[in-house]
Order: C-alpha cells, then sequence, then structure tokens
C-alpha cells in the first residue's frame, strides 16, 4: 500500500520540482563557465563513497577544500552562487 502511495507521489514531486531546478541550473551556466552540476563526495551506507549532484556555487578550479579554509571564500563564489548560499541559509535557519 505504502508502494502506491510513493510513487505516484514522488511524479508529482518531479513535475513539480522539474521547472525550478532548470531554472536554476540555466542560471548557473549563464552567469559562469563550467558545468551546473558537481558530484561532491559524502560517505553513504557501509561507509562507501558516492557522488552527490549539487548545484555548482563556486566558480571551476576553486580547491577542494572546506570552505572555512579558503583565504576569502566569497571571491571564489559565482553571481548566482552568493545568491543560493543566501537563500538557503535564509531558509535553514528560518523554517
Amino acid at each position: 500500500m505504502k508502494r502506491a502511495f510513493d510513487i505516484p507521489l514522488g511524479c508529482l514531486a518531479a513535475l513539480i520540482l522539474f521547472v525550478p531546478v532548470l531554472l536554476v541550473a540555466m542560471a548557473v551556466r549563464l552567469t559562469s563557465k563550467g558545468p551546473a552540476l558537481y558530484g561532491s563526495d559524502r560517505v553513504g551506507r557501509n561507509n562507501v563513497i558516492f557522488k552527490m549532484p549539487k548545484f555548482r556555487s563556486m566558480r571551476v578550479g576553486t580547491p577542494a577544500v572546506a570552505t572555512h579554509l579558503l583565504a576569502d571564500a566569497r571571491l571564489l563564489l559565482t553571481p548566482i552562487g552568493s545568491f543560493m548560499l543566501e537563500t538557503f541559509i535564509k531558509c535553514k535557519y528560518h523554517s
């Protein structure tokens, strides 16, 4: 019964979110060189490393280190990247 509910709900969510995801991807591509998505290494089940796709907020060629270790991370943000990070932080802490 749960699966019969999950599949239609997942398809509906995919349809609703398709346009916003497409708009963000286009904004990233139009405001900076390089791909819209990149793979961030994450640790999954049984300690297996996998690539989680994320929208790119930093310029291509940025060192793969934690942002707080960079001298001035704001200089490496793409124009849309700073907007995405500010929006995410506001949403994360105001919900």
